[in-house]
């Protein structure tokens, strides 16, 4: 029996990746002006970073629990298997809610066979696991197989990423608003990255230029292999940016496998416009 794969709009893949390969989509959800909207596909990323450069505060909020059982039993009542790569459980109640709505399913339908997964990855660091699932599931690989390739992804994918303005962080009450100040003031850039599913800052550096260059500077001391991965890049509405670190990677690299997608608007309402983030694999198989 073929297996499904299920990802949510954390994972920043574009809409169209989850219709051409049959993926299960499930949206968080984004709150904006008193309204919700499901990300992707009520709302999309471009409106999300618009209303923040006007100076709103957009919200974010797990999937609905109504959505995600119908999903879940529509796959019991099919009988089909399915793996849900669900966002990092340090930064959203998705993947508990996911966990939750599955064991209420499974009172109804108790052969309802669904691993949920934590990536503890955020973005497209849980993108690289989704695309790397699929690609086994479309070969006719084993249940087993595509969890231990997923495993083995969560375990070795790195994060590294910046925000163009503090001032999103600090709504958001990531930072203080001073020290949101104070960055903008000195042109300093945040670089942060991911720790056992948890957002943790790394260095601070100031001007762009500097900043790209500690990047590739730290793609060389974690990376393994480089030229031969899958490196994605993913950016807060600043296309033009991320081209800039594509043709970079590639030049320090000679990486030919570089996706670029936007930052959702799940991320995106925390992280703001001219956010950058790389995610590439420590290890390799």
């Amino acid at each position: 029996m073929a297996i499904t794969i299920l990802a949510d709009s954390a994972c920043d893949l574009p809409l169209s990746f989850y219709t051409e390969n049959n993926v299960s989509f499930i949206p968080l959800l984004v709150n904006l002006e008193g309204k919700n909207y499901e990300d992707l596909q009520t709302i999309t990323p471009k409106e999300v970073y618009n209303a923040m450069r006007e100076g709103k505060a957009p919200k974010t909020s797990q999937p609905s629990p109504e959505y995600v059982i119908e999903l879940f039993t529509q796959f019991a009542k099919e009988k089909r298997q399915g793996i849900y790569i669900a966002f990092s459980s340090q930064l959203s109640g998705t993947y508990q809610t996911a966990v939750m709505c599955r064991d209420q399913v499974k009172e109804q339908y108790p052969e309802l066979d669904l691993e949920i997964i934590d990536t503890k990855c955020a973005s497209l660091g849980a993108g690289l696991v989704v695309k790397s699932a699929v690609q086994l599931a479309a070969k006719g690989a084993s249940k087993e197989e595509i969890l231990e390739d997923i495993q083995f992804h969560i375990r070795h994918m790195e994060h590294l990423f910046t925000v163009d303005n503090l001032e999103y962080l600090a709504r958001g009450g990531r930072i203080s608003k001073a020290s949101a100040f104070v960055g903008g003031l000195l042109n300093i850039k945040p670089l942060l990255h991911v720790e056992d599913g948890k957002l943790v800052p790394l260095e601070k550096v100031r001007g762009k230029k500097k900043l790209m260059k500690r990047i590739l500077e730290l793609m060389h001391e974690r990376g393994q292999n480089l030229s031969e991965q899958s490196i994605a890049i993913s950016h807060g509405d600043d296309e033009e940016a991320a081209l800039e670190y594509k043709a970079a990677i590639q030049a320090e690299f000679g990486t030919e496998d570089v996706f670029i997608n936007t930052v959702g608007a799940t991320i995106g309402a925390h992280a703001g416009p001219g956010t950058i983030a790389i995610f590439f694999l420590n290890k390799t198989k």
